[in-house]
């Protein structure tokens, strides 16, 4: 399934050639019906609602840093996390970020409010897409229903100007 909105800016972008200026994950951890989303508190999103993750570092696997970016801003632990996908997004100032999507059905420690992150237990089908990138509402409900996603976006700030979206 494809799900696309296209752009001018957008359309001229050669996805095939692109390359990031970082790369980054996020990781959703579920319990019970809810998953495990946090506020950032600073960074790229701050003041949003997005799942816990954040960027690699230099020879870092995709799994490994969702797992450490887990503990670092929530000190939990997820555990034998799943890939679910890669979202890659363009910036009109220059940023370009590549984003590997991870899901976790079981963990270690209870989520705790640090520096970077308000954790915050929710409903998944609650989830508060209104304070969150313009990206998630279209392919997290995809996710929750079991399929990978890959995804090209550009963005001008926090607006979505256009996108790809393919579920696996």
């Amino acid at each position: 399934m494809k799900f696309q909105q296209s752009h001018p800016e957008y359309d001229t972008i050669n996805w095939s050639e692109w390359r990031p200026k970082d790369q980054a994950t996020l990781c959703f951890v579920f319990m019970k019906q809810q998953i495990l989303l946090i506020e950032k508190k600073r960074g790229l999103g701050k003041g949003k609602v997005n799942g816990p993750g954040g960027r690699m570092e230099p020879g870092e696997s995709p799994e490994d840093c969702a797992i450490r970016e887990t503990m670092e801003e929530l000190h939990v632990k997820p555990l034998n996390p799943v890939n679910r996908g890669r979202l890659r997004f363009q910036f009109k100032d220059g940023y370009s970020l590549e984003c590997w999507i991870f899901s976790a059905d079981q963990h270690e420690g209870t989520a705790t409010e640090t520096d970077e992150a308000v954790p915050l237990w929710t409903p998944v089908d609650n989830i508060p897409y209104g304070r969150m990138w313009a990206d998630d509402i279209l392919w997290i409900p995809h996710m929750l229903s079991g399929h990978n996603v890959e995804g090209t976006f550009l963005f001008d700030n926090d607006t979505m100007l256009g996108y790809e979206l393919d579920i696996l």
